[in-house]
């Protein structure tokens, strides 16, 4: 089983299409994730700030806006070449403050002016909540009175500051394992079929499930690669935060790059060639790409679906993940999680060994 163990793995190196897609394809999507996302990019689009009015309140509204550190706040210009950076969507949205704002007089204005780009509402939204707090705050104070109920926020967690692309970041790890073990081990297993390889196997004393292990190790090196560069770009390249044990996450992701092996060899043991071998891995792989956790919570989803696609293997996978880099608390917090990631493996294993079938009879 060992020298099989070394075959295998001079095989997986030898392909190097394969191994340069399974190692590229998730630092694509780390690079898109977080040149927008990552180093504490946020969510929020740029705008701009014209301040007509010298008066103390447009000053501390400026200010304000500036020191809240969610928007990056590029230089005043004047508001026609402003409306046209935002037509050409270089511009999220521009607060202009008019020369008569917070001003005594009957042509004084109490109107903050917001234009935005339609595209970009999110940031709109909130750059409008911001402002509106301002000048509740700045109403108040003027009229000598408080605020009678108000939010108090408390961060239930690690108590770091997390982001969206922290949560992508462990979504694109387990969507990697699940993409590069599953397609990896459903179409080579078919294509050494339709080789013959798995036939001049037969001739040996080698038992289906050795060489199942064999292939399944070999492939797990592939998988700590994959984890290893996704982390690090992730942490290092972008300010990903990992608040857990590093160790335990990626002893976590090891486990679900096996569960994928194993659902890669069940789909071999039914597909007949490996044209069809990747059309059905990626009827299995596409639904919980998506819809399994990687780039939004599961209980966004219609709560129908989320009952259904929180038992996918992927989404016990990520919960796992989350709980330890994202919550810092054990990754077996909630049982169901790896009962459900056991059960795949199980089910996975047991079709695989005895429905595997060395040759296309």
């Amino acid at each position: 089983m060992l020298k099989l163990f070394i075959a295998d793995l001079k095989m997986i190196t030898r392909n190097k299409q394969a191994l340069v897609w399974s190692l590229v394809f998730p630092v694509i999507f780390i690079l898109i994730f977080g040149l927008f996302f990552g180093s504490n990019n946020g969510v929020t689009g740029s705008i701009r700030i014209i301040n007509q009015s010298d008066s103390e309140l447009a000053i501390n509204i400026v200010q304000a806006i500036k020191d809240s550190d969610i928007f990056p706040v590029k230089d005043e210009i004047s508001l026609d070449k402003a409306r046209e950076e935002i037509e050409k969507s270089q511009l999220s949205a521009v607060v202009v403050i008019p020369d008569t704002f917070a001003k005594a007089g009957p042509k004084a204005t109490n109107q903050v002016l917001v234009y935005y780009d339609p595209a970009n509402a999110q940031t709109s939204s909130i750059l409008a909540n911001l402002i509106d707090k301002i000048l509740t705050e700045a109403s108040f104070k003027i009229q000598g009175t408080k605020q009678m109920f108000e939010v108090d926020q408390h961060i239930i967690g690690a108590g770091q500051k997390f982001n969206y692309f922290d949560f992508v970041l462990v979504g694109i790890l387990g969507m990697a394992l699940m993409n590069s073990s599953i397609l990896g081990i459903a179409i080579g297993i078919s294509k050494y079929r339709e080789d013959k390889i798995l036939k001049r196997l037969i001739s040996t004393p080698i038992k289906p499930w050795k060489f199942i292990v064999a292939e399944v190790f070999s492939r797990l090196i592939l998988n700590i690669l994959q984890i290893i560069i996704i982390l690090s770009i992730g942490i290092l390249g972008f300010k990903g935060n990992i608040s857990g044990n590093i160790f335990v996450v990626i002893l976590v992701a090891i486990l679900g790059g096996i569960l994928f092996q194993l659902i890669g060899f069940t789909i071999a043991t039914f597909a007949k060639n490996a044209d069809a071998t990747q059309g059905l891995a990626q009827i299995v792989t596409i639904p919980m790409m998506f819809l399994a956790g990687t780039f939004f919570p599961i209980d966004s989803l219609p709560k129908w679906l989320a009952n259904v696609v929180q038992y996918l293997p992927l989404a016990p996978l990520l919960r796992m993940l989350r709980n330890v880099a994202i919550d810092n608390i054990s990754p077996f917090t909630d049982p169901i999680n790896i009962i459900v990631i056991l059960g795949w493996i199980v089910l996975a294993l047991f079709i695989s060994i005895f429905k595997f079938r060395m040759t296309e009879e």
